[in-house]
């Protein structure tokens, strides 16, 4: 999106359409009776020149948007991690073919991988196996969309004593149906072993399911079971139906990866940068205790880098300085998590010589992300230990990178902040009336001060129900009070991104992106 001065020729009569349709909405609110006079200034002094970064896209790991969404990993769970590092372990949602007299499994601490050391152990009881074998099989994010003729790529580490055949198939969720099928053999050995093939499906099933099954009694371990469409954005691991949405928004930045993904209920389960680098096979993942659901980490601080330049948006990482929601990092001791957020932006923005930028190098990308915003925290200006432990972050960040621009979770749309900051956050979730009034939010903010990053803004609730015209009928007014006031605000974006339909527990606003896109397409 490029600048624009003021209004285009078109946007006058749109916003007037716009009008009336609200009005008809909200005509709950008023006597039919009643008539309206607009007026409308259009006169040159008044515009303001729109800022090429005013729209973007947030996006937080939330209700299965990264796992189970955009990030085209279909085996959930797929290194028996989700359980917890005590073993034996719920496996879910990986379940067994057979029955408890013909098969036992369990995990155990056998892996190969020393920061996720759980692996799966079966052992195959019968010695006169059913005719379709016995074993295991992982049904993926609410079952995995298998399409005829394309192609998935299968990943798995496996360990048996004894040589072992397996057969490895996509099926339909009762087993019944066949869409991929391939034999394995696996031999006697006591070191485990990295198996790749590729399953071509002969036909289309939604709910399908991945499943290893053999005839042999004995003992076979297995670890890190990853299926992949071959066809993922750019071979990033992204899919690319999804992918494409966003590039025709034309974002002009991203956001990643929360919200309060980053926080954490606790911080013990905070998104850590550095453990969601490196080969995907390694990586610990974690239990998101905000949203209540299990990430193996593939969908990474590095992907999110990646995706931001694969959209050709500025990547704006938020991190978490040391405050989660319910406890916090004195600011005498917060310096490892200043360290840690350092080592983080060498690693996006290091030579390829440096410590971390060779890790970044190491994983493909050489040279440089463009890093040049960080957020400071989420929502947590009003924590006992946010200033204290936002100017630790402010100034060391700006000694070693002067070129990136800080964002304070502070409100400073009324009042101005009590810190230094390049930009403030400013997050709204609220009724479509309420949300309406709020256009003419900035008209009064200090132009002397930092800019404003309206990152989160919805309606939510009973007037978002699963997306209404009303509600972004209340959106759009909101936005044109941003365009109007775009000397202040910088940036915008609605939230959340994604909602996979099946988790939507963890959320009380709805998908009004659909009427946000009819409105940006006017």
């Amino acid at each position: 999106m490029g600048s624009m001065e003021g209004f285009s020729p078109t946007t006058i009569p749109c916003l007037l359409l716009l009008f009336c349709l609200g009005c008809k909405c909200l005509a709950s609110e008023f006597e039919l009776t009643q008539t309206a006079t607009v007026k409308v200034d259009a006169t040159p002094e008044l515009a303001r020149k729109i800022p090429d970064t005013l729209f973007g896209v947030f996006f937080e790991e939330i209700n299965h948007a990264g796992a189970g969404g955009i990030w085209a990993e279909l085996v959930s769970n797929r290194g028996f991690e989700a359980g917890g590092p005590h073993t034996p372990s719920n496996i879910h949602p990986w379940s067994i073919v057979g029955d408890d007299s013909s098969i036992f499994v369990a995990t155990d601490r056998s892996s190969c991988f020393s920061r996720n050391i759980v692996a799966l152990r079966m052992e195959v009881l019968c010695n006169d196996c059913p005719a379709g074998g016995v074993g295991i099989y992982n049904p993926g994010f609410w079952g995995m969309n298998i399409e005829d003729g394309k192609t998935y790529n299968l990943v798995m580490y496996v360990k048996s004593p004894e040589t072992a055949d397996l057969t490895v198939s996509l099926t339909s969720p009762d087993g019944l149906q066949n869409l991929a099928s391939i034999n394995l053999k696996v031999a006697g050995t006591s070191n485990w072993t990295k198996l790749e093939q590729k399953l071509v499906a002969k036909g289309t099933n939604r709910t399908s399911r991945l499943q290893i099954t053999t005839h042999n009694k004995g003992v076979i371990w297995f670890d890190q079971v990853s299926l992949m469409p071959a066809d993922t954005y750019k071979g990033h691991g992204f899919r690319s139906d999804l992918i494409s949405m966003l590039l025709d928004l034309k974002p002009r930045f991203f956001r990643f990866p929360g919200g309060c993904f980053v926080e954490g209920e606790w911080l013990r389960n905070a998104f850590r940068w550095r453990e969601s680098i490196g080969p995907w096979e390694e990586r610990p993942g974690h239990f998101g205790d905000v949203w209540h659901y299990w990430t193996d980490d593939g969908l990474g601080y590095y992907e999110y880098l990646q995706l931001s330049e694969d959209l050709g948006a500025a990547p704006i990482w938020v991190f978490n300085n040391g405050i989660s929601h319910h406890d916090e990092v004195d600011t005498a001791i917060i310096a490892p998590f200043v360290k840690d957020v350092l080592d983080g932006l060498e690693f996006a923005k290091g030579s390829a010589n440096s410590t971390w930028g060779s890790v970044r190098a190491a994983m493909g990308h050489p040279e440089p992300f463009p890093l040049k915003y960080v957020a400071i925290g989420n929502e947590d200006c009003g924590k006992k230990h946010y200033r204290g432990n936002y100017l630790k972050f402010y100034n060391a960040i700006r000694d070693a990178y002067p070129d990136i621009q800080m964002i304070s979770n502070c409100d400073g749309s009324s009042r101005r902040l009590d810190h230094p900051a390049d930009l403030f956050d400013f997050h709204v979730y609220t009724d479509s009336k309420t949300l309406f009034s709020m256009m003419n939010e900035f008209d009064s903010t200090s132009r002397d001060g930092p800019k404003a990053f309206v990152s989160e803004y919805a309606v939510w609730k009973r007037d978002a129900g699963k997306g209404s015209l009303l509600a972004s009928l209340a959106e759009a007014a909101f936005l044109t009070g941003l365009e109007r006031n775009s000397d202040i605000v910088q940036m915008a974006s609605y939230a959340p991104l994604f909602v996979n339909t099946n988790d939507r527990r963890s959320v009380f606003m709805a998908l009004c992106f659909r009427w946000f896109l009819v409105f940006l397409s006017i």
